[in-house]
């Protein structure tokens, strides 16, 4: 009996064109999906081993800061400002999430909700409107992607995005995350962009500037608050409700802050502050330059926080002080005429658009001077002045405004001084509260101010302006020192024999050609006034020419040299022993810190000590979580370990008393002013007033100013060290002794005799001592006001300067040394 088979026939529809082809496709899917587990293990193992991030150290700049922490300065490619989470506010952190990552902390790295949005939104756009990119990806990308837009790079994103979710937290993710990324003009990291867009710590923003910066990531370069403050306006308003919706904020701060207007830091603003905050451009810098000299070019970037020893009050009263002294002496002479002559077309104010343009160039040619502010001039009269520094705002100038360039408002002021349309003045604020035109000053200043125990830079100010050319004439400027360098020669004096009360001749003093083997040298008393002798006190007081030289004399060349040596100066840029009398009126050449540093040796009792600027150096570049590392710390040579005495301590004990009597009745007076009796200086001018100084001190500071100009120029002829250094000088130390107690006059040192006003060494008694120096029984030139020479020779061979030394006994012991 014959039955049909139920069985499909051999080559049948079903097993052609369905079973064959569904057992193809699922061998071509089993081996596409062993090829893709094959492919994620190697791509697995080749992915980075993340040490970047959990040892993450960042191309950081490096930090200036002064002694009490005040940012001076960074230096470096990128901004930075690493933080721990704890220490970034909750409202960053909200304000972030809700613009880049609302589901961060519930994700695993990848959002595939959010994917599935973005994709249908840009299917039903047509464009890419919408990205899907987490915040962990966009770190991951940040680390160790490029922006590529490949398969095989987003592939590779997606697994090293799923590693970093596998080895780090959330919270470690996302402070990475708010360190490391990019927000616009160098700035890397909220932190950075806070001070960067703002002017403030990360710390102290609004809820309105945080959803601000919170909507740069989006497009860092494009849509910032300085860039293009509109579109992150419209970005911040999308953040702000995003976060509303989220319930971080409330109805009514959300309300508030939409209603905030924002509060940019403009670019002038950015770079002031970027090289220096609270006036210590000259410090910076130094400090700069003194890193480099250790580092190189890789100082940068290697994230180092350099703390100076300056403290940031000291250092703005130092500047303040300079300003005022400058600008004090700038309005007592002629006003030099306007800083720049500008085509301005007529009418042009009227356009505000391209008056905008005329007045932005020139404020980058001209900037404004700390509180010099730059104007263009619109019109001019001899009764009124119009200028503008902002379009549509005149300023109108009369009266009292134009009173310091009254005479270049007439027309027949010269054509460099003349002020007309198109003019760039300098504006001051008077103390009636009206605009006043005046100079950037031409003169210039220095101002050190040290600690004589350990040698640390207090203050320092290198001249008016460091925007205006960064000569530092603190440590650059090699100038005469005159009568400040007296007392280091009185000193030498001292160790020889000769005692406060030695009677000096005052009487004019002669070397001829042959003598100098050069020219004739006749120098003069200040005045051209002359007496017939001084003590050796009341030679330093009145900083009588005649009795310094002889003192000199007194000492000898080989001496002085070594005694001088000793306290730091550079015997190189000292007069030649040929004309080694010339030191005695500061004729060498020496820069204000040598002058504060030396100073330092009376003040400290005669140890010398090293200035220093840099107290210790912080390595911040160090993995998350861990403390900044010391990685240099300042050992300095101090006052009181005897290895660093150069001076006899009672050498320097009897020119402290010296130095404070000048203060007390000598050419200091005005520093009496004080009402401190610690207080101790001297004055200096040079000749022709080309260099004036004040270098004063008490126990615990000392201070050098100086004033001139940089192409050595009479000050003018009534102009004195008194007169223009010494005020800079007591506008500053008002304010830095303010909390410095009176330190009272110590014990006299073992083997010093004090005998009425006199002080005796006791290898150098009484009797010993040298008892006069000169000629001093001839009669004063006082009685007729005029110079004369008792000591010209009648003949070739005659000794032109006599019997100088007229009771010396060098028996009395030899000089110390140290």
């Amino acid at each position: 009996m014959n039955t049909e088979s139920t069985s499909p026939p051999k080559g049948s529809f079903v097993s052609r064109f369905i079973l064959k082809p569904l057992v193809f496709l699922a061998g071509i899917a089993f081996a596409f999906l062993l090829l893709g587990i094959l492919a994620v293990q190697l791509t697995w193992t080749s992915l980075p081993d993340l040490k970047a991030m959990t040892e993450y150290r960042p191309r950081l700049p490096v930090f200036i800061y002064s002694a009490d922490k005040v940012l001076l300065a960074e230096y470096g490619d990128e901004r930075r400002n690493v933080l721990n989470l704890r220490e970034i506010p909750e409202v960053m952190r909200h304000a972030l999430l809700s613009a880049e990552d609302d589901s961060f902390y519930q994700h695993g790295g990848v959002d595939w909700m959010g994917v599935g949005r973005a994709v249908l939104a840009n299917l039903t756009t047509g464009a890419k409107t919408q990205g899907a990119s987490t915040i962990t990806m966009q770190l991951a990308r940040n680390f160790y992607l490029s922006s590529e837009k490949k398969f095989t790079r987003k592939f590779y994103e997606l697994l090293l995005t799923y590693k970093i979710e596998k080895n780090l937290t959330k919270d470690q993710i996302l402070e990475l995350y708010m360190n490391q990324i990019y927000l616009g003009h160098r700035s890397y990291g909220f932190a950075a962009a806070s001070r960067t867009y703002f002017g403030k710590p990360l710390s102290e923003i609004t809820l309105a500037e945080a959803a601000a910066l919170a909507s740069v990531p989006k497009s860092p370069s494009r849509t910032n608050p300085r860039s293009n403050l509109k579109a992150t306006i419209v970005r911040q308003h999308y953040v702000l409700n995003r976060m509303l919706q989220l319930n971080y904020i409330t109805k009514a701060q959300y309300d508030q802050a939409m209603a905030e207007k924002l509060v940019v830091r403009n670019m002038a603003q950015d770079e002031q502050q970027e090289k220096v905050a609270l006036h210590g451009q000259y410090v910076a810098e130094l400090a700069r330059q003194l890193m480099h000299t250790q580092y190189g070019n890789n100082l940068y970037g290697r994230g180092l926080r350099v703390y100076t020893t300056v403290h940031s009050d000291e250092q703005k009263a130092a500047y303040d002080a300079v300003r005022r002294g400058l600008l004090n002496y700038t309005r007592k002479r002629a006003y030099t005429g306007p800083a720049a002559q500008l085509d301005l077309p007529a009418g042009l104010e009227n356009d505000s658009l391209k008056m905008s343009e005329f007045l932005q160039s020139m404020h980058e040619k001209h900037p404004d001077s700390g509180d010099l502010l730059s104007a263009v001039v619109l019109s001019a009269s001899p009764n009124k002045v119009v200028v503008m520094r902002n379009p549509g705002e005149p300023i109108d100038l009369t009266g009292e405004s134009l009173n310091y360039a009254k005479r270049s408002l007439s027309s027949k002021a010269s054509a460099s001084r003349i002020i007309k349309r198109g003019s760039v003045v300098y504006l001051e604020k008077l103390r009636s509260g009206a605009w006043g035109i005046i100079n950037i000053p031409i003169v210039q200043s220095a101002l050190v101010a040290i600690s004589p125990e350990d040698g640390a830079i207090k203050a320092m100010i290198g001249g008016f302006d460091f925007n205006l050319g960064d000569f530092n004439r603190v440590t650059q400027a090699w100038r005469q020192p005159g009568s400040t360098f007296k007392p280091f020669i009185y000193a030498a004096g001292l160790e020889r024999g000769i005692t406060p009360e030695t009677q000096i001749s005052d009487q004019p003093f002669f070397l001829s050609a042959r003598q100098t083997g050069s020219k004739p040298w006749t120098p003069k008393n200040a005045g051209n006034s002359y007496t017939a002798s001084q003590t050796f006190r009341q030679g330093l007081y009145k900083s009588k020419n005649m009795v310094s030289i002889r003192v000199l004399e007194a000492v000898g060349p080989d001496f002085a040299s070594s005694f001088v040596s000793r306290l730091g100066f550079d015997m190189d840029r000292q007069p030649p022993k040929g004309a080694y009398l010339t030191m005695a009126l500061g004729a060498g050449s020496v820069t204000p810190l040598q002058m504060a540093t030396a100073y330092s040796i009376f003040a400290n009792g005669g140890y010398r000590i090293n200035p220093y600027l840099i107290d210790y150096v912080e390595d911040i570049n160090v993995p998350n979580g861990q403390k900044p590392i010391v990685i240099m710390k300042t050992s300095p040579a101090k006052a009181g370990d005897e290895k660093n005495r150069v001076m006899d301590p009672r050498t320097a004990y009897v020119m402290n008393d010296i130095l404070r009597g000048i203060v007390r009745s000598g050419t200091a007076r005005a520093a009496s002013s004080l009402g401190r009796p610690d207080v101790a200086g001297k004055t200096g001018t040079t000749n022709r007033s080309v260099d004036a100084w004040f270098v004063g001190y008490t126990p615990k500071l000392v201070a050098a100013t100086w004033l001139g100009f940089d192409q050595p120029t009479s000050l003018g002829d009534r102009e004195t060290g008194g007169g223009a250094a010494l005020p800079i000088w007591l506008d500053f130390m008002r304010k830095a002794l303010v909390n410095v107690p009176v330190v009272p006059v110590g014990k006299m040192p073992d083997g010093l005799v004090k005998s009425g006003e006199n002080f005796y060494f006791k290898e150098f008694p009484q009797g010993k001592a040298v008892a006069t120096i000169g000629n001093i029984s001839a009669a004063p030139s006082s009685e007729t006001g005029k110079a004369y020479n008792p000591y010209k020779p009648s003949s070739p061979s005659s000794d032109p300067i006599g019997n100088l030394i007229q009771s010396f006994n060098p028996t009395g012991g030899p000089p110390i040394r140290f």
